[in-house]
């Protein structure tokens, strides 16, 4: 079983379009968050690693 990837950011509240960002305790994050954050869980202090892609649903 892998680790559950929200769909909105931890830290920003947003939803997640493109690259989602994960810690061991399955905090989610966006990758402008990341970013901001130096890859590391404010929550954790762990290692935040790509995810999935999240899909964009374009009409």
């Amino acid at each position: 079983m892998g680790l559950e990837i929200k769909d909105t950011c931890d830290n920003c509240i947003g939803n997640i379009y493109g690259e989602a960002y994960i810690c061991v305790h399955e905090c989610t994050f966006c990758e402008g968050c990341t970013l901001d954050m130096f890859n590391i869980c404010p929550n954790c202090n762990g290692d935040l690693v790509k995810g999935r892609n999240q899909l964009v649903f374009v009409p």
